[in-house]
């Protein structure tokens, strides 16, 4: 398995790379907060992706990976020593974003815990549902139901509206 998933082409990369970038990217950007760090992980993940060789046994593993592989990326990057001395302050001017648009939503969803922001994301940005979610970050339908739930309320708090949608 690992032998024939080693043979993987660049065409092949390059597919799964247009395929995921922009839902990556706004994963990891909800994670870092500026665009500098969020390429460095997305580009992280896609050197794991070669590194490790994984054979994926369809698009949905293929997709659960990379999200996976990127969020858990973003979070060792912001436990890492050097992120605690850093003043993300002085990244306020880099996040503006060529890749999408940050509005006010987004923005508040980016300040929710971490633990909600990639649910809330995937939920309400790129459409799936719970059953799915739960697949791809290997947590009980309970807890993501949970944190989109608690989401929501924080949300409602900060920006007003209604976030009902399960």
């Amino acid at each position: 398995m690992l032998a024939d998933s080693l043979l993987r082409t660049d065409k092949e990369i390059a597919e799964i790379y247009e395929r995921h970038k922009d839902m990556i990217y706004r994963i990891c950007f909800a994670y870092m907060k500026n665009v500098m760090d969020t390429e460095d992980v997305i580009q992280d993940t896609f050197v794991s992706l070669i590194k490790t060789g994984t054979a994926f046994e369809n698009a949905e593993h293929e997709k659960a990976w990379i999200i996976r592989t990127a969020t858990n990326l973003c979070k060792n990057a912001l436990r890492h020593w050097w992120r605690k001395r850093e003043n993300l302050d002085d990244y306020e001017a880099l996040q503006v974003s060529k890749v999408f648009e940050i509005d006010d939503t987004f923005n508040a969803v980016m300040e929710l815990p971490d633990k909600y922001k990639t649910v809330v994301y995937l939920y309400y940005y790129e459409g799936y549902d719970s059953v799915e979610i739960s697949q791809f970050l290997q947590k009980p339908q309970s807890t993501i139901r949970y944190y989109l739930s608690q989401a929501r309320k924080i949300l409602r708090d900060i920006i007003g509206g209604d976030f009902s949608g399960e």
